[in-house]
């Protein structure tokens, strides 16, 4: 525990030191009682932010703390971020001896300015509904009755504390418009449990396709009730693909729609759940192709060595909130878009639908993706 509580305390004073230098310590002089004031609303951020994460995000998920947590997180985070290079520039400034010194207070309004413009269009883009993107996967294994199969991916819903049961129902309506045969959701459906987030994913009962819907859970379903979401899923007309597969046909050529649990599953405690694609396999001609939907991209070197024509996956959000794309990386092999993964598999990897946390995305729009599979050679851009 005291690692733990050295660990956050660190992290807080790291994220909170460079914008309260910039903004109220680095030379720029502004009366006394606006000093005070930032320095106030720092600490006390730094105070009561490890609480109102505990409340929201902890057993009782008080929804209302959650949403203050979640939201100031994301404003100290771009103020860290563009303070620090806010401090680059005052630093080249200083160099070429230019500004005078008015210097360090053009910095800390450019960082302010910047800061609340991005956090303002970060909102706007967070709460919209997504764009619809659309991309041509070429699928060398893909019988022909299959081509122009049309695979509408949502992600990352992140049904939560902020009451998107509007926005949900018009997703729900754009999926609609595509004319799907196919529609995967790929995991981190909610923050918190069926019951809590009920009228929110209501409206995915509401999604039509020709041949199959099918989900996986994500990392978030395995801090709450993942097996209540699988039950959900089932309940709205959805087939759970908890490690399993169901074969769809088109014009006589046939499809492995394989799902797995995701790979934090099996450290959650929750009996019966890991990611086991020998299992999901279990029974499927090998000689068919095969679309697996795996929460999180790094499953993929297993989805290559099993043979697996086309992943999709979801978790990185894209990053998010530019720049923490960079961190994402290190731990995923793809951020988003399609990639190719050994002789055969290819993995499109989603920006996600929804947002997790802080109700922003700044450089890292949400999407809703229309994959067109066509047979014959590897996509191009894989």
């Amino acid at each position: 525990m005291r690692r733990r509580l050295a660990v956050v305390v660190l992290v807080l004073v790291v994220l909170c030191l460079p914008p309260w230098w910039t903004l109220f310590a680095s030379g720029v002089d502004w009366p006394l009682p606006v000093f005070l004031a930032g320095t106030v609303v720092f600490a006390a951020w730094m105070v009561s932010f490890p609480f109102l994460m505990v409340a929201g995000h902890g057993p009782r998920r008080v929804d209302r703390a959650a949403r203050v947590a979640d939201t100031t997180l994301g404003m100290v985070w771009v103020l860290f971020t563009w303070s620090v290079l806010g401090g680059l520039v005052q630093f080249v400034l200083i160099g070429l001896d230019v500004g005078g010194v008015d210097r360090a207070r053009i910095v800390a309004v450019a960082v302010a300015v910047v800061s609340a413009g991005l956090l303002a269009w970060g909102h706007y883009e967070a709460m919209r509904v997504p764009r619809v993107r659309r991309l041509d996967v070429h699928i060398p294994r893909l019988g022909r009755g299959l081509d122009g199969t049309r695979v509408v991916v949502l992600a990352d819903t992140h049904y939560g504390p902020i009451d998107r049961a509007a926005w949900s129902a018009r997703v729900a309506g754009v999926v609609n418009t595509l004319d799907a045969d196919v529609v995967v959701h790929a995991g981190d459906i909610a923050d918190g449990t069926p019951v809590q987030r009920r009228e929110q994913s209501a409206p995915l009962g509401t999604i039509r396709s020709r041949l199959a819907k099918v989900y996986v859970t994500g990392n978030h379903e395995y801090s709450g009730e993942a097996q209540g979401w699988l039950d959900r899923m089932a309940e709205l007309g959805w087939e759970p693909l908890h490690n399993r597969h169901v074969v769809v046909e088109r014009k006589g050529d046939a499809l492995v729609l394989a799902g797995v649990d995701d790979v934090t599953a099996e450290s959650s405690g929750q009996a019966g759940h890991r990611a086991n694609l020998p299992d999901a396999l279990i029974g499927a001609d090998p000689d068919l192709p095969i679309l697996l939907v795996a929460h999180q991209p790094k499953y993929v070197p297993q989805a290559a060595a099993a043979g697996v024509d086309l992943q999709i996956s979801g978790h990185t959000h894209g990053g998010q909130i530019w720049p923490f794309n960079f961190l994402v990386r290190i731990d995923q092999p793809v951020v988003h878009g399609l990639s190719r993964h050994g002789e055969r598999t290819q993995l499109y990897t989603s920006r996600g639908t929804g947002f997790w946390g802080p109700p922003f995305r700044i450089f890292a729009p949400s999407e809703i993706m229309l994959l067109t599979l066509r047979s014959g050679g590897m996509s191009a851009t894989a």
